[in-house]
């Protein structure tokens, strides 16, 4: 009788929640919410319900993911697999809320994940402990992270009515957006040592699958924000990571590139920002804008070039997936330069004409971004604002890498 009762509160509960618009549109988060408005209203001490609002908010921002996994294998420890004090409320039997036996393996998960944070960078012990709930990223990630998270802010936080200003929007989805980053850049840096290899056999002897996101799918999976869509990106990414490979390897030896290669690498290359992207949907709990994704789409490409045209060099020397090299490779060195001004003007007409469908001050605010990161990259490379500049073709690339080596050395 008494669960019954229980079941009847959460479902009125949900059902205020429709009512307020307050529903996640999701099982899983409108039952946890549901349950958490009713431990917000029971009594507590001499506790007003405004009091108990002030302390969350005062307090929940301190409360990490982390410190609940520490807090619950204290609480495991003291009562020997039992909740005696909250067994009124927690029924270990009870699906919703999940049995002791799986406490405990999340526990031993943890505890698995920091023992593993010891472990050696190689890529053999990256893959092989990269299993279960083991998702483990390193500082050196996250720090390359910094860049490209700053820039999503700024640039696809007005996509979802957010100040990247306000130091609460940032913060508040902050961790999850950080941790996804930093483990894409661990994977692209192991993938980038690769690229260096000469040979095609130890090009296939450590590669990339579809299984080296599992540990990070398993998370977020853990915490409600996996799709399909997420799930597809992620494959976008090992499909982008293995044909970059792929092509420099062909252009390395000589071999035929084809161009549908090519721009389906370029294309590919911005997987990570729609992952964060997608992320940002889930954690405010929005359905995805087709519009929005299909502008940003076309506005990552040009992003992508520009930074292709300004690290045109240094891709040469490392031996990375660059449009301008894939180009020459395809058309020559004479040619190369007047077909990706053709791709370049194209995605630039369906860039302002998506940019006419939005809203118009959502319209605006993309062009004073678009202004803004445009002045600040002409000011680290000492060029004209607006101005689309193309480095002249490196013809011996070989050649050119022993230079910039002897060069090195010297220095």
């Amino acid at each position: 009788m008494e669960e019954l009762r229980k079941l009847e509160r959460v479902q009125k509960v949900l059902s205020f929640m429709e009512i307020q618009g307050l529903s996640c549109k999701n099982r899983d988060s409108d039952r946890f919410f549901a349950n958490f408005l009713l431990f917000m209203v029971q009594p507590c001490g001499s506790l007003s319900v405004q009091c108990k609002c002030d302390l969350v908010y005062q307090y929940l921002h301190k409360i990490s993911a982390s410190t609940l996994e520490m807090a619950l294998h204290l609480v495991i420890e003291d009562s020997q697999g039992t909740f005696p004090e909250y067994s009124s409320q927690f029924d270990p039997e009870n699906t919703s809320y999940g049995s002791i036996q799986n406490f405990q393996s999340e526990d031993e998960a943890v505890i698995k994940h920091y023992a593993m944070q010891k472990s050696n960078s190689s890529f053999e012990d990256f893959v092989n402990l990269q299993s279960d709930n083991g998702a483990i990223i390193k500082l050196g990630s996250m720090q390359r992270a910094n860049s490209t998270l700053e820039d999503f802010c700024r640039s696809y936080f007005m996509f979802h009515g957010m100040n990247a200003n306000q130091v609460q929007s940032i913060f508040m989805y902050l961790p999850i957006l950080y941790f996804t980053e930093s483990y894409i850049y661990q994977l692209d840096t192991l993938n980038e040592k690769q690229l260096l290899r000469s040979t095609v056999d130890s090009l296939e002897t450590h590669h990339l699958s579809s299984t080296s996101f599992d540990p990070l799918i398993n998370l977020l999976q853990q915490q409600g924000l996996m799709t399909e869509r997420i799930r597809n990106e992620l494959k976008h990414g090992i499909e982008y990571w293995n044909l970059e490979r792929k092509l420099c390897d062909e252009l390395t030896t000589k071999e035929k590139l084809h161009s549908e290669d090519v721009m389906r690498a370029i294309h590919l290359k911005s997987f990570d920002y729609r992952v964060l992207n997608l992320l940002v949907y889930q954690l405010r709990c929005e359905p995805v804008n087709e519009l929005h994704m299909e502008f940003l789409s076309v506005s990552e490409f040009l992003v992508e070039v520009s930074d292709d045209l300004y690290d045109y060099e240094e891709d040469v020397i490392d031996n990375t997936f660059n449009i301008l090299r894939m180009f020459a490779g395809i058309f020559g060195a004479s040619k190369a330069p007047a077909m990706l001004v053709k791709c370049i003007s194209d995605a630039e007409e369906r860039y302002k004409s998506l940019c006419g469908a939005l809203d118009p001050e959502l319209s605006v605010s993309c062009w004073r971004r678009h202004e803004e990161a445009t002045r600040e990259g002409c000011m680290k490379e000492g060029k004209v604002v607006g101005k689309w500049t193309i480095p002249p073709i490196i013809v011996n690339e070989e050649m050119f890498r022993l230079q910039a080596s002897a060069n090195k050395e010297e220095n």
